[in-house]
């Protein structure tokens, strides 16, 4: 990005990539304690394990720096909302990493509700499947399914319903693969939402999509249905006497939110520059993980819960 620079890089893996992304970048290496004391310093990407994000957001508070960070905050709810309230108090500039908010059709799609020109939006379908399971090692650190993966679609549901939500309903199952099921995780999951006014979201996931990375979303609104699509690794379609053949989805979400991504660092940089507010804040990040805690409680117990601005997860 012209302008921009990034100045050090602190990853305690040590290995090729570390080595690749500093030669690519003309970034130094160095620890923690160094970034946080140079004054030059104006803004912190927290892209490590979740298990840091905590500390290292609470450091970038305490040092004054403007912070991308990505989710979740942490896997400890209690810890997330202390976190997310000590950001607030110190009012440093800070950015959640949702990158779905700025993928080009997601946008569009947000924008055309906002307007008024679909109608009133009434409700929204999403569908979410990785091409395949993770590893067990994967699951046992990285939160689970639902604060995990999950937590991007709740959010977009969130972003795009704009009213309270008011109940909560989730079920999940083990159904693809015994190594998650050992872990004491899921596979596959559905997360109703409902506002108070009766609007409904509802997220289908999986951990394997016969078909690739699915990604897809339908708005129903009152006067337009708005939908999503995949998107192809290739726009070319073959035909011959046997059919048609067209290329699979993007291969994940890296190469499928490739824009996202950039976009993303482009509004952190404006952030910094402009003081532009970003579409995802730390608040956003901490009501996120509150959505996914009720998907989480709400799955053990089998009920739906009675969600609202004050709840919070039951201790277990």
């Amino acid at each position: 990005m012209p302008g921009v620079r990034l100045a050090w890089l602190s990853d305690p893996v040590a290995g090729p990539a570390r080595d690749a992304l500093a030669d690519a970048t003309g970034a130094a290496l160095a620890e923690p304690d160094q970034i946080f004391a140079d004054d030059s310093i104006e803004g912190i990407i927290i892209a490590s394990s979740t298990d840091s994000h905590a500390d290292l957001l609470t450091r970038a508070a305490d040092a004054g720096k403007a912070v991308f960070c990505e989710k979740p905050i942490s896997l400890d709810f209690a810890l997330t909302d202390a976190v997310a309230r000590k950001v607030e108090a110190v009012g440093i500039p800070c950015m959640l990493g949702f990158q779905r908010r700025y993928d080009t059709s997601f946008r569009q799609l947000k924008d055309r509700i906002a307007s008024g020109q679909a109608g009133k939006l009434e409700q929204v379908v999403m569908f979410s499947r990785d091409p395949s399971p993770p590893p067990r090692a994967y699951v046992e650190t990285s939160g689970g399914m639902f604060r995990d993966s999950s937590i991007h679609d709740v959010d977009m549901a969130r972003h795009l319903l704009d009213e309270q939500i008011t109940s909560v309903y989730a079920v999940g199952s083990c159904l693809i693969s015994e190594e998650i099921g050992a872990a004491g995780d899921v596979d596959t999951l559905m997360i109703t939402l409902t506002t108070a006014s009766g609007r409904m979201a509802q997220i289908v996931a999986c951990r394997r999509g016969p078909m690739g990375y699915d990604q897809r979303l339908e708005a129903l609104c009152s006067r337009e249905v708005l939908s999503v699509g995949n998107q192809p690794q290739s726009t070319l379609t073959v035909t011959d006497a046997h059919g048609s053949r067209s290329a699979p989805p993007e291969n994940y979400f890296i190469e499928r939110f490739t824009q996202a991504y950039r976009d993303e660092m482009a509004a952190f940089v404006a952030l910094i520059r402009d003081g532009t507010p970003p579409l995802a804040g730390i608040r956003d990040g901490l009501e996120a993980q509150r959505l996914v805690e009720a998907a989480v409680q709400s799955a053990r117990t089998g009920k739906v819960v009675d969600f609202g601005p004050d709840w919070t997860p039951e201790r277990v």
